[in-house]
């Protein structure tokens, strides 16, 4: 039987492989939803690409603080990420992070669409939905193992028999009641989390609308289409189904009709227009925000759409006239420091930096930005300051490669070269560069005395084994 095993089974092991691939993709992308210096790239090592700015995950804080205090998660640290996806999705993948597509803060037209997405996600953490999940993934795969090896008797029992393809049947059918099984499971989480999304901003007086019109949105487009499919091989209900349910939940709300507070809005308009200019191509930007819309969204989309596509100075003279409208807004400042960083004039964006540092009470991300400059004026005056702006900014950003990569400069500048090769080397590890990290870590342990921290840190980097996936 073992013999016979190694040489019928191979297909069928596949199928359970892609089987549960297949569902666990679905629990990542499908499972929780329809489903940034500014709005900067980020990708960790094997992980998703990630988008950081502080003006949008800022908004997003606010946006989800009252849902996790109503749902008892607001001392566990949750945060939510942006990926860098255009689509429209949402999704939680571990207990302490809800991510959030670009594209979906770009089509939501109100703050409340985007809030009753973290409200659904909410409920999949305050439900324990994926440590459930994975275990229901374990007992499959293992009923799956089992299925195999009882369709593989029967295939040796059948082929003395003559009977042919029997065997195969045997495999298949259990594997795929297995199936259904996980996936009717995967629906009723998703059920789930619709209704304590509902309770959560009942709780917070807020309204459910804006996740009733995401659904009704998305629901004619591929995430939700269900034409023609088995409604017992999704991983959803069907879309009319969750609809029509979440609309029954959402309308008895006494909050239905409550709208968003119009400074919310504007925050949200604002965001938007940022990931416009940012994420989207100058001619999709203009398109989007014409220039008879003289709307502070639209010149704001503009202003960064001119700076990264257009003319340098054009786009110092729009944000100088965001700025005059909106003085005390960091995010201007922000970026006018980092249009001129990135336009080769340095030293000019330290001021604006500094402007935007005060007014976003030392955001880390704008130090960093700040630090870059500091060090990009090639001035040694301002190493010591550099150094000790990203050394504030790493304490509460400890992840965050260019903080690294920008103070390993400034050591450099001193001529201290150990605690620049320890900079560079974390730098390396964040990036999941292993081997450059071990090989500059390596360096800084003959620069530092034996024992002292530095020596151990940077011990423990080249002692460090990466974690195999």
């Amino acid at each position: 039987m073992t013999s016979l095993a190694a040489q019928t089974a191979p297909a069928r092991p596949g199928f359970a492989r892609r089987a549960i691939a297949t569902l666990t993709a679905t629990a990542l992308l499908l499972t929780s939803w329809p489903a940034v210096g500014p709005l900067s790239a980020q990708t960790k090592a094997k992980g998703p690409p990630l988008l950081r700015d502080t003006e949008t995950e800022q908004l997003l804080r606010d946006y989800s603080r009252p849902i996790l205090r109503a749902a008892g998660l607001e001392k566990q640290n949750i945060q939510v990420v942006i990926i860098n996806d255009p689509s429209f999705n949402a999704f939680v993948a571990d207990g302490r992070r809800i991510f959030v597509n670009y594209g979906a803060l770009l089509k939501s037209e109100t703050p409340n669409q985007i809030i009753g997405v973290l409200a659904h996600e909410t409920g999949h953490l305050a439900g324990g939905h994926l440590a459930k999940m994975r275990q229901q993934i374990a007992n499959a795969q293992t009923q799956m193992i089992v299925a195999m090896l009882l369709g593989v008797g029967a295939a040796v029992a059948g082929a003395r028999a003559g009977a042919g393809a029997g065997g195969a049947a045997a495999i298949a059918a259990p594997q795929s009641m297995i199936m259904r099984t996980l996936l009717s499971y995967q629906r009723q989480q998703e059920e789930s989390a619709d209704k304590a999304g509902v309770k959560f901003l009942n709780a917070t007086g807020q309204s459910a609308k804006g996740m009733y019109e995401t659904f009704k949105r998305f629901q004619s487009e591929s995430l939700f289409s269900a034409y023609g499919a088995d409604p017992y091989m999704q991983s959803h209900p069907m879309p009319a189904e969750r609809v029509e349910a979440l609309e029954g939940l959402a309308k008895s709300s006494p909050y239905w009709s409550k709208k968003d507070d119009p400074a919310l809005q504007h925050r949200h308009d604002m965001m938007r227009a940022k990931v416009s200019g940012f994420m989207e191509r100058a001619e999709t930007v203009y398109r989007r925000y014409p220039i008879s819309d003289n709307s502070l969204p639209a010149r704001y989309a503009r202003a960064i759409a001119t700076y990264l596509h257009g003319d340098p100075r054009s786009a110092i003279v729009q944000i100088d006239g965001l700025i005059k409208v909106e003085p005390a807004n960091p995010y201007f400042y922000e970026l006018k420091g980092q249009a001129l960083l990135e336009g080769g004039r340095p030293t000019e964006a330290i001021a604006p930096l500094r402007k935007a540092v005060q007014l976003s009470h030392q955001a880390p991300l704008i130090e960093m930005l700040l630090g870059q400059a500091l060090v990009a004026s090639d001035n040694k005056a301002y190493a010591n300051e550099a150094i000790s702006i990203l050394k504030a900014a790493l304490a509460r950003e400890p992840e965050a490669p260019l903080g690294y990569t920008q103070i390993a400069m400034a050591y450099g500048r001193k001529g201290d070269l150990a605690d620049a090769d320890l900079a560079s080397a974390n730098a390396a590890y964040l990036r999941g560069d292993h081997k450059t990290a071990r090989d500059l870590a390596s360096r800084a342990k003959t620069r530092f005395p034996i024992g002292s921290p530095g020596w151990v840190r940077a011990d423990d980097i080249v002692n460090t084994k990466p974690i195999k996936n």
